[in-house]
């Protein structure tokens, strides 16, 4: 045998499986990934959450953010999204917050990531921030929460 033999709750198990194997969600909602360097695009992906929250949409946040690093995606989102399409990461609505002081560039590389994923739709446009937030980039937020909530 290869694990444990399931005899109870049989349905409860069949459905987790059913789920799984359609790239189904478990629970509707939204999950925030971010990654922060100086603290600015973690409180963006706050602001994020509370917007949500506020319209009452269910929201699990990861302290992963994502700001420009060296032209490029922050490290650990690269490897986060990396591992995501590795296992078919597929039919989800995807926005995305970027953060850099010069050449934002991390949503480009974060979009190009999901390239040969399967039904991926991106909330347009995505947040760009220079260095801290901005009114505008608070703006900007509280549109991407408006669309993600639908």
């Amino acid at each position: 045998m290869h694990g444990p033999v399931l005899t109870d709750n049989l349905g409860y198990y069949l459905n987790l499986y059913n789920v799984w194997s359609s790239y189904s969600a478990e629970t509707d909602g939204v999950f925030i990934a971010y990654a922060s360097v100086y603290g600015h695009t973690e409180k963006a992906a706050k602001l994020l959450a509370a917007k949500l929250e506020e319209k009452g949409v269910k929201v699990a946040i990861s302290d992963l953010a994502c700001p420009t690093y060296n032209g490029d995606a922050f490290p650990a989102m690269r490897e986060f999204i990396a591992k995501l399409v590795e296992r078919s990461y597929q039919s989800r609505k995807i926005a995305l917050i970027e953060n850099g002081t010069w050449a934002p560039m991390s949503a480009k590389v974060m979009k190009s990531m999901f390239e040969g994923s399967k039904n991926i739709e991106f909330v347009e446009p995505s947040v760009k921030i220079l260095s801290a937030m901005t009114a505008q980039n608070e703006q900007e937020i509280e549109n991407l929460a408006v669309e993600l909530a639908k």
